[in-house]
């Protein structure tokens, strides 16, 4: 005993045949599908930062860590341990904060 009914000539009956087809195809549907979302993610953590707007200008020296926006600011914290804050309409630096380790 096999766990499988079948007929006298040793095929399977015609709906276990197309639930057969339906799960293989769901089988590749899903493996195919896991490979896109795999190589998404790497395509994605693979790919460069997003640029900041043009009409923000760092201070000398200063290199980009992180960026954010709210509504009518940017703000870019810097690696040196600095927040500056843009205003989004004239991108002039409204204020610096220095981040002072604990």
């Amino acid at each position: 005993m096999n766990g499988a009914p079948e007929d006298d000539d040793g095929k399977l009956p015609p709906h276990l045949n197309s639930l057969r087809r339906l799960v293989t195809v769901l089988t590749m549907v899903m493996i195919g599908g896991f490979l896109v979302l795999i190589a998404a993610l790497v395509i994605r953590l693979n790919a460069d930062p997003l640029p900041l707007p043009d009409r923000i200008v760092l201070p000398a020296g200063a290199t980009p860590f992180a960026f954010t926006q709210g509504s009518d600011w940017f703000a870019v914290v810097t690696t040196g341990d600095q927040i500056l804050i843009y205003d989004r309409a004239s991108g002039r630096l409204r204020q610096e904060i220095e981040v002072t380790p604990p």
